[in-house]
């Protein structure tokens, strides 16, 4: 049995279409698991319910932690950590391998501008903490006692079946209303993308790797060092729209917070806007053959 923690949505549900060419026994848990494959067995359950870990887990070989809780510090501050712990010791009762599908958000301003899976470890924001806090309660006990774990990483996301997705949401659905596309920070600065779906078929293929845990791996992401500006040229070419931008600043995004609650969260994030980000997945490729889909064809399945 391979369980996911947080079936649905942009990773969940690709990531479900790939295991089945692992296996035709997988456990989709989320509030409302919807079947992917004819075989997926569904489990409901509420992941702020603690005491439902451990039923939800037993029976698994590998456990595939996809889950996206709301994006609000204080949220994740009080269940992030204690969810990721109740996950860790279910898979050490139950003798089940975990994959933790995680994002950038723990690395250096530094390292921003070539994030490799070594990079430097200093969060500049609190979301960030909270982001390194999982990483070490996991890398601290994968490898002991019989507990192997792995971290698969992503860049920001793109792609079909995502609806978090920054282009997506910023740049595809203001073009189709006829609106300028948003943008944080410096538009001309490189700013590379993991394709969902890529994501989705690397996190299968780790899981099912067995010399692939107890490390970090960077999931295959765009080496085309294209900046904002140009990824959204290649949308607006491929949708034949016009574009034009309007640039959102930090003091916007906080007048915008007082109506909208989900813009608080994003000025501390825009450090990752500013500069360039280049999201190095070299280690995956050489180990496994393969890298990202092209962002022009990304773009096109995308939107079609």
């Amino acid at each position: 049995m391979q369980t996911i923690l947080g079936s649905g949505g942009g990773i969940g549900t690709p990531l479900a279409r790939e295991l089945k060419q692992y296996t035709d026994k997988i456990r989709l848990v989320s509030r409302n698991p919807k079947k992917v494959n004819d075989t997926d067995e569904l489990f409901p359950a509420d992941f702020n319910d603690l005491s439902q870990i451990d039923q939800a887990i037993a029976g698994s070989e590998v456990v595939y932690l996809t889950v996206g809780f709301e994006y609000k510090l204080s949220v994740w501050q009080k269940t992030w950590p204690a969810f990721v712990h109740a996950v860790i010791e279910a898979c050490k009762k139950h003798q089940a391998k975990l994959v933790f599908f995680d994002n950038v958000y723990m690395y250096a301003t530094s390292a921003i501008p070539h994030m490799t899976e070594d990079a430097p470890l200093d969060p500049p924001s609190k979301k960030g903490l909270v982001r390194k806090q999982l990483q070490d309660m996991i890398m601290q006990e994968a490898g002991k006692n019989g507990f192997h774990a792995l971290i698969a990483r992503s860049a920001d996301f793109y792609g079909p079946e995502n609806k978090n997705s920054g282009l997506g949401i910023m740049v595809v659905e203001n073009l189709k209303k006829g609106k300028k596309a948003q943008a944080f920070g410096d538009i001309d600065k490189i700013h590379t993308y993991t394709y969902t779906p890529d994501a989705a078929k690397a996190t299968a293929l780790l899981g099912n790797t067995p010399d692939a845990y107890d490390q970090v791996w960077h999931v295959p992401t765009t080496k085309e060092k294209l900046t904002n500006r140009q990824w959204a040229e290649l949308i607006a070419k491929e949708m034949k729209a016009e574009l034009k931008f309007q640039i959102v600043p930090v003091w916007m995004m906080k007048v915008l917070g007082l109506f909208i609650p989900i813009m608080k969260e994003f000025p501390e994030m825009v450090y990752q806007y500013t500069q360039d980000y280049y999201f190095d997945s070299s280690k995956f490729e050489k180990r496994f053959g393969w890298g990202a889909t092209k962002p022009e064809d990304g773009i096109k399945k995308m939107l079609n």
